[in-house]
This record gives structure tokens, sequence and C-alpha cells, in this order.
């Protein structure tokens, strides 16, 4: 945790340090209240259903939008230019997030729940929802590239819009017609609509906000104010955002994460393989393709996370609250809070290991001599 909460202070994000100080803390305790609610209090889901406008829960909408609202009004708009020069890092992101993504997941869903239909489909519809929101809170915990992230984020909302009915139909209906019999192909009747307006609510408002919040007080106070003063302020509120979303998340199935804990621990297993084979997978290739550390970061990232939002609110407009789709959605957050939140240790760990003082991947070097004809290699 030391490592997160230096990252914190250095970069002027450590005002709340009740809260950067003990972060880990803070979200076990977010998820076990959460879960204790939901479990005491089942009625709080029916509640927290009802307070939607069609599909989109507003507490949930809240949440996130106040969780992603301050990364994105620290974005440098003014320097998105520069991003023309990422070709590399976008075309590595496609292949990462859009290929070896969903590929993964649908094979880890069939792998270890082929006995489990509606908890295989919740997983391929989280492998599917490529992350928008959380990503930028762990990005910027690791020390990843802000400006890159708020790209690679818009560019995934696009494919997300334009492939997310799609792909859910492919892998779903009948891919998995194809390896398990015509009985284990669902039908998903996701319209584009329904993916266009989610990913407006949850990253088009907070995004749109940024642009204004940052085009604004910058031409009244300043970059340096506004770089150096106000985002110290706003900067750490994402945290309480993001605690008091995962509460609300958790709190939807607490009942039934107490009652299965055997299928609990039935859909996290792959859970957790993909989050850490994803983001080890994204790490080494943009290691090896050259990209720096705060790059690596964030392609890393934004790979290993999944937009668990738009899955829970796909899952629940088409099966219904109480399907074992939404069920699955629920459970994705529970283990990908953790475990992001440990990879975050392994990526400010990697950038020691990996990278030198500038951030840039250490080569390898080979320096070989004559001694009693054997040959040496210096790493």
């Amino acid at each position: 945790m030391n490592e997160i909460t230096e990252f914190i202070k250095e970069t002027g994000r450590g005002d709340l340090g009740i809260i950067s100080k003990y972060l880990t803390l803070w979200i076990l305790l977010a998820m076990s209240g959460g879960i204790i609610l939901g479990a005491v209090y089942p009625q709080v889901a029916t509640i927290l259903d009802a307070v939607r406008i069609e599909e989109v829960s507003l507490p949930i909408a809240i949440g996130l939008i106040w969780m992603m609202y301050p990364p994105l009004a620290g974005v440098k708009y003014e320097e998105l230019y520069k991003m023309k020069q990422q070709g590399k890092a976008l075309s590595a992101s496609i292949v990462q997030n859009w290929i070896i993504g969903p590929v993964l997941m649908f094979t880890l869903a069939w792998i270890f729940l082929p006995d489990l239909p509606e908890y295989r489909i919740g997983l391929i519809l989280i492998g599917l929802a490529r992350c928008i929101a959380m990503v930028l809170v762990w990005n910027q915990l690791a020390g990843g590239d802000t400006e890159l992230c708020a790209v690679l984020v818009a560019v995934n909302s696009i494919f997300q819009v334009a492939l997310y009915s799609v792909l859910a139909y492919v892998f779903i209906t009948v891919l998995s017609a194809w390896i398990g019999g015509a009985g284990a192909g669902a039908v998903v009747d996701i319209s584009i609509w329904q993916v266009a307006k989610a990913v407006f609510i949850y990253l088009g408002i907070p995004f749109i906000a940024g642009i204004i919040t940052r085009s604004v007080l910058v031409k009244k106070r300043g970059k340096d104010w506004y770089d150096n003063v106000f985002m110290k302020k706003l900067g750490p509120t994402a945290l309480i955002g993001l605690l008091f979303t995962i509460i609300v998340m958790f709190s939807l199935k607490g009942e039934y994460i107490v009652k299965l804990p055997l299928d609990v621990f039935r859909i996290a297993v792959p859970l957790l393989l993909y989050f850490t084979i994803m983001f080890s997978i994204s790490f080494f290739m943009s290691h090896r393709l050259g990209f720096s550390y705060d790059q690596s970061t964030t392609l890393a990232f934004t790979a290993a996370s999944n937009n668990f939002e738009l899955a829970i609110a796909v899952a629940i407009a088409v099966f219904g609250i109480g399907s074992g789709m939404a069920f699955a959605a629920v459970v994705g957050p529970l283990i990908e809070v953790p475990v992001m939140l440990g990879l975050v240790h392994v990526a400010r760990r990697a950038s020691v290991m990996w990278f030198d003082q500038n951030g840039l991947p250490i080569q390898r070097k080979t320096t070989t001599y004559d001694a009693g004809n054997m040959n040496k290699t210096e790493e």
C-alpha cells in the first residue's frame, strides 16, 4: 500500500489522507458493508432497483458519474492532439480489448461453467463490456498515462456502441450453440440504443462535465492553479465516489452472495484468472512493444478491467434482476475491485524492475567475451 500512498501524495491527490492512506481497508469495508446491507435488508435491492429511469439505476449512475468526473476533469484535453502519434498504442489496445479479452473470457466461462449456462452468459457479458469507468481510478493510482487513458476510454466507448450487441449475439447465441449444442445458445436481444444510452450516461455525462470544467476554469484562473490547486481538491473525491458505488453495487445481490457461497466461488475462479491473465498478457505485450511505463500501465489496466456497470445494466434489462446472469454480473466487481487494487501494487513494482528512472523499458543488453571458450550474457 505504501507505493500507492506515495504516488497519491506525489501527484497531489493526498488531501483526503484518511481515504488514500487506508484505501485497501475502505474498499474491503465498502464491499463488506454492501454485502451485509443486502443480506440483512434484502428489500434494499428492490428499493434501489425502483429508483431508475428505464434501465438506468440512478444510485449506480450517481456513484459512477461522481467517481469518473474528477479523473476526466484532470485530463489535459488541449494536449490530446499529441495522441495522433499514439497509433501504435491504439492498435495494441484494440487487439487487447476486442480480440484477446472477449475470447479469453468466453473460453474461461465455458471451461469453468459448462453446467451453469446463466452464470456463463453473465461472464460473457462482462467480457464483452470493455472498461470505460473504474479504469480511470486504477490508472490514476498506478501512475498511468491519463491522456492516453482518456483516449482509450473514448475508443472503447465507440466500439462498445457499435459492437456490443453484435458480439453478444456471436458469442452467446452462435458460438455457444456451436460448442454446447442448440440448447446452449441463448437469444440475447440487446439493441445498439441500449448500449449507446448506457455509455452516454456512465461516460458521456462526466466526460462533458470534465471538458467544461477544465475549459472554463483554466481560462479564468490559469493552468497552474487548475492543475496544482483545484485538482488537488477535486481529485481525491473520485475515491469517495468509488466507495459509494461499491456499496450500492454489492448491496443489490448481498442476500444471494451470502446464501450461495459455492456459486460465488464458481463464478470467482474464472474471473480471477481472467483479470490476472489479461493484465499479465497486456502488460508484457506492451513492454515488449517498447511502450513506457505509464503507457504500458494504461494499456494493461484498460485491457484487464471491465465495464461491469454496462454488463449489469444489460443483464438486468434483458434477463431480469433476479436472473443468474445479473447475479454473475454483480459478482464481477466483487472480484475485480480487490484484484485491480492488487495489480496496482504489481504495476508499481514492475516500474522498478522493468523500467528505468525515466519510465522507459529496460532493454536487454548482451555482452559476449572470450573466457575459456565461454560466453557470458549479462542483463
